[in-house]
């Protein structure tokens, strides 16, 4: 094995651990900014966990190269994702309001690529008791005008409301391990293949007369 080969065995054996690293440290960022007492504003933990990815994608990709190196950092940043989204629906909603859909107003969405399937977000305008929330935003229409909802939602405000009883954390979780251990394994066969030694070709002998 030759001493640049086993570079980049030894970087892509430290790219296997980025994976879960990342996505421990930024379920812990993502935990505390969504219920934390001193949790900071949304814009600062917005930004910090965006860059967070990117720097983790880029890290990925500096690491391994080549095409695993691309569509593991690829998929390293969609595994952070939804871990931060897992976090978003396991945060804690603790209070419950009966509120009256006011209006329902739908928000089309085309795909940003040939092939793709066209979204709609349907924002509603609620008229709950003490006046929050007073919007929330759905895939799906979840009542006529004039009906009554009962919409989970955090006093404090760090989590967006959500109808009580629909936030599961479970789907994207699950999405998020398997991405990850994709990106795990990219590494992983880029170290093993690194770290294995080059078969040495044998020239034929001619035989002795």
């Amino acid at each position: 094995m030759s001493s640049r080969s086993a570079r980049k065995a030894r970087r892509a054996r430290v790219a296997m651990f980025l994976p879960a690293a990342c996505a421990v440290a930024l379920a812990v960022w993502a935990a505390w900014c969504f219920g934390g007492d001193t949790a900071p504003s949304t814009t600062v933990a917005v930004s910090v966990g965006g860059t967070a990815i990117a720097v983790a994608g880029v890290t990925y990709f500096l690491l391994v190269t080549g095409n695993l190196g691309f569509f593991g950092a690829l998929a390293l940043a969609g595994g952070l994702l939804l871990t931060a989204a897992a976090v978003d629906q396991a945060a804690a909603r603790g209070e419950v309001a009966a509120c009256v859909v006011v209006k329902v107003t739908g928000e089309h969405h085309e795909a940003i690529f040939d092939g793709g399937l066209d979204t709609t977000l349907y924002h509603h305008t609620l008229r709950c008791p003490g006046g929050y929330p007073s919007t929330l935003a759905e895939d799906r229409r979840i009542a006529p005008d004039g009906a009554t909802v009962r919409v989970a939602y955090d006093p404090r405000r760090r989590v967006d409301p959500a109808v009580e009883g629909s936030n599961s954390p479970w789907l994207p979780a699950f999405l998020a391990v398997v991405t990850l251990a994709a990106a795990t394994a990219g590494a992983r066969h880029v170290s093993r293949a690194e770290s294995s030694p080059t078969p040495v070709r044998k020239g034929r002998t001619g035989r002795r007369r």
